[in-house]
This record gives C-alpha cells, sequence and structure tokens, in this order.
C-alpha cells in the first residue's frame, strides 16, 4: 500500500491546497471501501459515464445528488425485504453504500438510468463561453483607428 507524503510539496507551493486535498481524500476513501464497483469512460472529449454495479437496488432505493464539485451516489437498502428469509449463502452484496465522485469545475450530470442492474450516471463538461478559448484577430496597420485627444488639448487651453 503506497502512501503518498504531500508536506514539502505543501510548503513550497501555494494555492494547490484543494489539490493536496482531494489526493488524499481520495486515497484514504479508496482503501476503506470498494462497493459497489464501478467504471468511469470517456465517450467524447467533454462527455464521460459512470457506470455502478448495484444488483438488487431498485429505483427509490438510489439517491443521487449533485453539488458543486460533487457527486454523491448513495443506495439504502430496505430491511423489510430480508425479513423472514433464511440464507444458506449470501454472495450476492445487499449493503447500503455510499459513493463520492470529485467533479471538476463545469461539469454537469445530464442523466442518469437504470437498467440491469447497472446505474448509468452521463456527465458533460460545459465550460462557459468567456472562459473558452478565442482566437484574436491581429489589426493591419492601415486599420487601427487612431483616437485624437484634441479634448485634452482643449481643456489645457482653457486653464
Amino acid at each position: 500500500m503506497n502512501r503518498f507524503d504531500f508536506t514539502p510539496y505543501r510548503r513550497s507551493t501555494v494555492g494547490f491546497d484543494r489539490l493536496f486535498d482531494l489526493l488524499e481524500n481520495n486515497a484514504r476513501a479508496q482503501q476503506s471501501e470498494n462497493y459497489p464497483p464501478f467504471n468511469i469512460e470517456r465517450s467524447g472529449e467533454d462527455q464521460y459515464r459512470i457506470t455502478l454495479a448495484v444488483a438488487g437496488f431498485k429505483d427509490e432505493e438510489i439517491e443521487i445528488t449533485a453539488q458543486q464539485n460533487l457527486l454523491l451516489v448513495a443506495g439504502n437498502k430496505k430491511a423489510e425485504d430480508q425479513e423472514g428469509k433464511q440464507f444458506l449463502h449470501m454472495g450476492i452484496a445487499n449493503r447500503n453504500f455510499e459513493r463520492r465522485f470529485e467533479l471538476a469545475d463545469f461539469v454537469r450530470v445530464e442523466n442518469a438510468a437504470l437498467a440491469d442492474g447497472l446505474l448509468e450516471i452521463d456527465l458533460v463538461r460545459e465550460i462557459p463561453e468567456a472562459m473558452r478559448p478565442q482566437t484574436i484577430a491581429i489589426n493591419k496597420a492601415d486599420n487601427v483607428t487612431k483616437i485624437a485627444h484634441k479634448q485634452k488639448k482643449e481643456e489645457d487651453k482653457a486653464a
């Protein structure tokens, strides 16, 4: 098991606290929980899909919450489903779960669907127009409009 110590980097960098916290929290979360299994795939330049294996869960037992930079998927299995059953072997995990996914800026949940025991969550990154790269036209010398400074000269004469 690898444990990274970011202390030397924290001393020599400014403004990266959130990144280091994110890496440390993610490492801690991966050590403690690996249920339910999931895939993360990229289906386009700005499109992603998270697929969770949630066999045995119904739509109403799964809650998906999207906050600013966090996607929380929680499954709460109802206790009444297990009442009166005597299992000789229980190999299918039917326990409650909570999965957290840190999202980059401008990533939002577009759709979620549950079919055949797989929960698919589609994500889209939408960068605002003001933050997208822009091509700047270079003006030629003959196209440059010169600004006349007549007002300042007239104000100087009046004073």
